[in-house]
């Protein structure tokens, strides 16, 4: 019986070190496609303390990469997939995703003295399917901060 256990619960820690290692190689792989675009990466995985849950428990926030396109800073979530599965990688960059990025990318324009910057939000898909090339979709401005403004973040930029 407790055999049964400790298997499963390698075999969870197993799929979720898979996980990260597919993340962390799309983001690799998205990094050098933008980067071969004419994109200076700035940061990878800027992390930062968005609130709290209703519970009291700290949530934090994180932008994948960010980058600099000309004069526009860019925050740029990818999202990777090994399989068809759950359906393509950008679905998977909801409203909710979109704004704790924005909320993220506000600290961060703050911490930097980026207020009057010009910014948006992109988002990378990879789709690493066995036995084949990666396949990358970039979608410049995916999202626009502007639906989740509160009234008193009207003065920022």
């Amino acid at each position: 019986m407790y055999g049964a256990g400790l298997s499963l619960l390698k075999n969870t820690h197993l799929a979720e070190t898979s996980t990260s290692e597919l993340g962390a190689e799309g983001e690799r792989l998205a990094a050098e496609y933008l980067s071969r675009r004419g994109f200076d990466l700035v940061c990878r995985n800027f992390r930062a303390p968005v609130g709290r849950n209703r519970s009291g428990a700290r949530i934090t926030g994180e932008i994948d990469l960010v980058a600099m396109d000309g004069d526009t800073v860019c925050f740029i979530e990818v999202k990777t997939r090994s399989g068809p599965a759950f359906g393509g990688p950008l679905s998977a960059v909801d409203v909710r995703k979109q704004r704790q990025i924005s909320r993220v990318a506000r600290i961060y324009r703050k911490i930097f003295g980026l207020e009057g910057a010009h910014f948006r939000y992109d988002a990378v898909g990879v789709s690493l399917l066995p036995g084949k090339k990666p396949d990358i979709e970039h979608r410049k401005a995916f999202w626009d901060e502007s639906v989740f403004r509160k009234k008193r973040w009207a003065g920022e930029g």
